[in-house]
């Protein structure tokens, strides 16, 4: 099946959703088609030309924007004097409610990789009503046990690379919350600080997936690489806002600092999404599996299929994984009824 040819913006803008943010967001594909908006991974990574060949182009109005913080968005989160406090995901649920009224969408299909499967879960569990389905990739729920796994538990597996990701923090900081540490070194007046903290949480991060020996070629930018790093542990150190303060149901987004203690809210209130289709495409070497996460996601959200696909990690660009994403987002569309054509 594979992905569909590359296409560029009809249209795209700077979108001011307070807090002194402008958000990035472009539209391809055929204005008449079915709504769709694409949430990237990271937090911070951006959003990819890529993401917009998983749509039929003729049939779909396709939505792309890069999150606060990242991408074309600005503040940019490598610049030091950028207020990250306003970055929370109710604040990134408020952006999307914010673009699908600015461009008159009533509901939109929501398609998440990663951390935007986090953030397409709690957007959907808030505004049940604009979302039309929800398909996913690499799938996270948001949980401590994800972070805690992802930062400490596959140490076990990497030893020789989790000893040099815990030699970067001070002694006192290497028996806690290791994105907090490392949070709070990038968050240090010191570039240079900064700068070996990013390059170690970078370091990491590539570490304990299928990568080239030492980064992934956007790690190799500076600026991208210290976004990236401040943007992901302000997340993973804040239990990625995701506490009792934000309310369950339609419109009732309510913020604390923190979250609660870092419960499972997200696969708490996986029954909010009862009338919502989606369709969770996992690898089966994807190391969130090994909390099942996926799988009590999957029993816990009525309407919702799971496809496994054999030998792939946590990756949306392998092969199987793209077939599996592209169906859905064919056969979703075929629910439609009619394509309207370019």
């Amino acid at each position: 099946m594979g992905l569909y040819p590359e296409i560029e913006p009809y249209d795209h803008g700077m979108l001011d959703v307070g807090d002194g943010n402008r958000v990035y967001w472009e539209v391809c594909g055929n204005p008449r088609g079915k709504p769709a908006v694409v949430l990237h991974g990271g937090p911070g990574s951006g959003c990819a030309p890529g993401f917009r060949r998983y749509f039929d182009p003729a049939a779909y109005r396709i939505v792309l924007l890069d999150q606060r913080g990242c991408g074309r968005s600005t503040p940019h989160a490598s610049a030091y004097e950028t207020d990250m406090s306003v970055n929370t995901t109710a604040r990134l649920i408020g952006d999307l409610e914010l673009l699908r009224r600015e461009l008159g969408i009533e509901r939109w299909l929501v398609w998440g990789v990663s951390w935007g499967s986090v953030l397409g879960l709690r957007y959907a569990q808030t505004y049940p009503g604009a979302v039309s389905e929800l398909v996913l990739t690499g799938v996270a729920t948001g949980s401590t046990a994800e972070v805690t796994l992802l930062t400490r538990g596959l140490g076990q597996i990497f030893p020789e690379a989790f000893e040099r990701f815990v030699a970067e923090l001070p002694e006192g900081d290497r028996d806690g919350n290791l994105a907090a540490a490392y949070n709070r070194l990038v968050e240090s007046p010191d570039p240079e600080v900064r700068a070996r903290a990013a390059r170690a949480w970078t370091d990491w991060e590539t570490a304990i997936v299928p990568a080239p020996p030492r980064s992934v070629e956007r790690y190799e930018d500076p600026v991208f690489r210290l976004a990236f790093a401040r943007t992901v542990t302000h997340y993973f150190g804040n239990d990625h806002f995701l506490g009792e303060g934000h309310a369950r149901g339609e419109g009732h987004v309510l913020e604390r600092g923190h979250g609660g203690g870092g419960q499972a809210v997200v696969l708490r209130d996986a029954p909010l999404l009862k009338d919502v289709p989606g369709t969770l495409v996992q690898g089966s070497l994807d190391f969130g599996n090994l909390l099942g996460i996926v799988w009590r996601l999957h029993h816990a959200w009525p309407g919702s299929e799971l496809v496994v696909v054999d030998d792939v990690g946590h990756n949306a660009g392998a092969t199987g994984v793209v077939d599996a994403l592209v169906a859905a987002t064919d056969r979703y569309v075929a629910r439609r009824g009619t394509r309207n054509r370019l």
